[in-house]
């Protein structure tokens, strides 16, 4: 049956997916509100809203052509996202040491946080047309292997290790449910130390490392280096316990109004909201989250082919590890590396990313009750 362009007039509208999306997103502007009011940038909350807006307006325009079509250009697409990285290397806008956006006035696009939705629909590209039904060996991972390191080589190149770090779990986790032989999975867990001590001393710049060795030093010691590389970690989890079972109360709090949290709009809103919003709210917002990704899950064992099953794993990994991640830094069990909480972190190239990718699993949810297109 020959495929259209436009997936269809709307039947079998995810409501659930709708709905997640909508109270975290939502909830996230409010929180921003309260932290940008508190702070004196009133305007944070509306320059989210607005990307809501376009990510959302994004989303739809994904959403509405069948999915089988980003399966025919999958390769064109990834190499798009690998043109993006090569040329925000060459021209983008240094920042901070990093060269990671395009800059045009007051608009800027990060290209690293695009290639993660860029990777999963090349890696679902070539899963789709792999012929292999049983258990994969390494070997089976080679080009999708190939196509991950290439992309994490020119982000690290930024630098950029969080988006990096991202992109390697996608593949493993894309990989380990895609029915990755018992042997292979242990070989790759064997080697995982090999990699750590080729990635500690070759990729890693000197204030990653110190990162790391900061976090290793308030686990161990909770009292090391609290002034220091250590501060944003220290100051998250005391604004954290600060907010005990019911929170001080909607605009209330205090990490954020009197800088203690300086990166607490995009890497620290949690310890915003659970100040706030205590243990009840911090709760709430995880099962959101958990539910969130639990339904990706379910997207993927219902889609119809294998294209559209990891599709809905990979964007399903991408939300998983970046919530992982993001409350592992701000509850100081994981080291700082940057990673935003879905929806929720200031920031427009994440959520337009994080939209996007909600419109491809929007799209994999619509058609898994509709008949097969072949393709």
């Amino acid at each position: 049956m020959s495929q259209s362009l436009v997936s269809g007039r709307g039947e079998g509208f995810d409501w659930v997916l709708f709905g997640l999306v909508f109270l975290i997103s939502t909830i996230g502007i409010l929180n921003l509100y309260s932290t940008g009011i508190a702070s004196g940038s009133p305007e944070l909350y509306l320059t989210q809203l607005y990307w809501v807006v376009i990510g959302g307006i994004g989303a739809f325009i994904v959403a509405i052509i069948d999915y089988h079509h980003y399966e025919r250009f999958g390769y064109a697409v990834y190499g798009f996202g690998i043109f993006l990285l090569i040329l925000v290397l060459l021209f983008g806008k240094e920042v901070g040491g990093s060269i990671r956006w395009f800059a045009l006035g007051d608009f800027r696009l990060q290209p690293s946080e695009l290639m993660k939705i860029f990777l999963v629909i090349g890696l679902a590209r070539f899963l789709h047309h792999d012929p292999k039904l049983d258990g994969r060996g390494l070997h089976d991972m080679v080009i999708p292997a190939a196509m991950t390191i290439l992309a994490m080589v020119l982000i690290l190149k930024e630098p950029d290790l969080g988006t990096a770090l991202l992109c390697l779990l996608v593949f493993f986790s894309i990989m380990m449910l895609t029915r990755l032989t018992i042997r292979s999975t242990l070989a790759i867990a064997l080697s995982a130390p090999i990699i750590a001590i080729v990635g500690w001393n070759y990729l890693l710049h000197d204030y990653q490392k110190t990162r790391v060795l900061s976090f290793w030093n308030l686990f161990m010691d909770p009292e090391a280096d609290r002034l220091g590389a250590g501060w944003h970690a220290s100051q998250s989890m005391i604004a954290i316990g600060s907010g005990r079972v019911t929170g001080k109360g909607y605009l209330q709090g205090t990490a954020g109004p009197h800088h203690f949290l300086p990166e607490c709009r995009t890497d620290f809103p949690f310890a915003v909201f659970a100040e706030e919003h205590g243990f009840l709210g911090a709760g709430l917002l995880v099962f959101l989250y958990l539910v969130l990704v639990l339904w990706c899950v379910k997207v993927a064992s219902q889609s119809r082919d294998r294209f559209g099953s990891v599709l809905a794993i990979g964007i399903g990994s991408i939300f998983f590890w970046h919530v992982v991640i993001n409350l592992g830094m701000v509850m100081g069990i994981m080291p700082v590396v940057g990673i935003t909480l879905p929806l929720f972190s200031y920031g427009g190239s994440s959520v337009l990313t994080f939209m996007l990718g909600v419109g491809l699993l929007m799209n994999v949810s619509i058609h898994r009750f509709r008949r097969n297109y072949g393709g």
